[in-house]
């Protein structure tokens, strides 16, 4: 292979990027680990305070808790469930301490951009034997880095949507930014005096926005002229609740059964569905303006708004390189029918490594969150199933790379859409053959609804999909 001698250069020290790091070291593969903050795990330490879904059993690569065990370093209860801090407090810093890990990480090193060396995207003479370029700000220095393949785990958390509706900014919302939190703010420590006692604006549908509501409401209970207001583009908020009982992650379950709560006490103001067009100041408030239901939405004396609305991939230094990306959902195309949420909102995925993850850029490869765009289902353990395949591929073992194993929890529920409705009566004599509501089996997980009928005529059973 030319340019074997070239280490592999793996984008974000997160989980994902340094499980990577792991597998190329045990297959004797050079690697180079770029890291743009001072930290490891540093988007995961912007939301330290909150703790996970998954225990750790979830949360720990085979290959790294090897490697850990090997150091001397003693792995978490398997059963608990770490807040984010001590993810990394536990697991990402003592892993990147390892002096085989630590000599290739680069910290504080923002990729600037990839190419091929000397090479833009336009051009085909010997582009697969020549080696990329990396170009990044290193500690405030330029400089330039070669590698024979690239897996970029940058992961999608630094990279928020915009509070506005139809995914760009609303008139007013950057020119106000001050009164903007975007992510999971420690309100109930650390920012506690910043929200007790003002009214507050909560925009978002998912679990960040449900864990920031059940925070805030802790503050209400000390603070009683706090004020509440939670935003929702979903039609009603009741599709916020999930699986509770029925969810494999206790913890996530938990949340909807306290939302659900919450929300009944009627000490929260409801607005759903709400699209904002604009944010105005005045008075040192802020007026909120949008549509509900065709009408005019106008919500006044706002303090702060905390913005739940999802990431996105930052592609901007992938300038030249040749990938695709789902155009709807900016995962990695392949991805796009087993985590479409407009097909279903399942948390589990049918198992997929390299092959569906192989980019038109031979070599070059989008994992972990990055790889799932701007769909919010992603588990780590999904990413440590993707770079285990993608090594074992880059080390010439196809067969390792075909076998990929992936069992993951189920969440309880799962919607009912139009796609999955046409896809059931298209394959489907009797639509009441198929349930397409219900989640399967971890262990019957299939790429897509029409996947699982075919499974289903081979098997003449009853089936379910997602």
């Amino acid at each position: 292979m030319k340019n074997s001698n070239l280490p592999v250069a793996i984008i974000g020290a997160g989980p994902i990027g340094l499980a990577t790091a792991v597998h190329l070291l045990k297959s004797h593969q050079k690697f180079i680990l770029f890291e743009a903050k001072k930290n490891v795990g540093a988007n995961i330490l912007t939301w330290s305070h909150v703790k996970l879904f998954s225990p750790w059993q979830y949360n720990i690569d085979k290959e790294a808790e090897k490697l850990l065990i090997k150091n001397g370093i003693k792995i978490p209860n398997k059963k608990e469930v770490p807040l984010g801090k001590q993810l990394v407090d536990a697991y990402l810093k003592p892993l990147s301490e390892i002096v085989e890990i630590k000599q290739n990480l680069h910290l504080n090193t923002e990729v600037l951009s990839i190419g091929r060396k000397g090479l833009d995207k336009m051009k085909n003479a010997n582009r697969e034997n020549v080696p990329f370029s990396i170009k990044v700000n290193e500690n405030n220095h330029f400089k330039i880095y070669e590698a024979k393949a690239i897996i970029d785990a940058s992961g999608t958390w630094q990279n928020p949507n915009p509070v506005g509706s139809g995914g760009v900014f609303a008139v007013g919302e950057k020119e106000n930014k001050h009164h903007f939190f975007y992510g999971m703010p420690d309100v109930s420590n650390k920012l506690i005096a910043k929200y007790a006692n003002k009214t507050v604006l909560v925009v978002g549908g998912g679990h960040s926005a449900i864990g920031t509501v059940l925070a805030l409401s802790n503050i209400q209970e000390k603070h009683p002229k706090t004020q509440i207001h939670w935003l929702l583009r979903k039609k009603n908020v009741s599709e916020v609740y999930g699986g509770q009982e029925a969810d494999g992650f206790k913890s996530r379950g938990q949340l909807g059964i306290r939302i659900e709560k919450l929300v009944n006490s009627g000490n929260i103001e409801i607005h759903t569905p709400v699209f904002i067009n604009e944010f105005k100041k005045h008075n040192k408030k802020l007026i909120v303006r949008g549509y509900k239901n065709g009408q005019e939405f106008v919500l006044k004396n706002i303090d702060k708004v905390i913005s739940n609305t999802g990431t996105r991939p930052d592609f901007s230094f992938l300038r030249e390189i040749r990938f695709d990306a789902d155009a709807s959902i900016e995962c990695v195309t392949e991805l796009a029918t087993l985590i479409d949420p407009n097909i279903h909102s399942c948390g589990t995925v049918r198992p997929h490594g390299e092959a569906e993850l192989r980019q038109k850029e031979k070599d070059f490869y989008i994992v972990g969150m990055k790889s799932y765009g701007r769909a919010p289902t992603f588990l780590m353990a999904t990413g440590y199933e993707q770079v285990r395949s993608i090594v074992a591929y880059i080390n010439g073992d196809f067969e390792a790379a075909k076998d990929i194993q992936l069992v993951l929890p189920e969440t309880g529920v799962c919607s009912t859409n139009i796609e999955a409705e046409i896809c059931c009566s298209n394959e489907t004599s009797s639509k009441e053959e198929i349930n397409c509501c219900t989640i399967d089996k971890p262990t019957k997980q299939v790429s897509s609804c029409c996947d699982k009928i075919e499974t289903n005529k081979m098997n003449s059973k009853k089936t379910s999909c997602c």
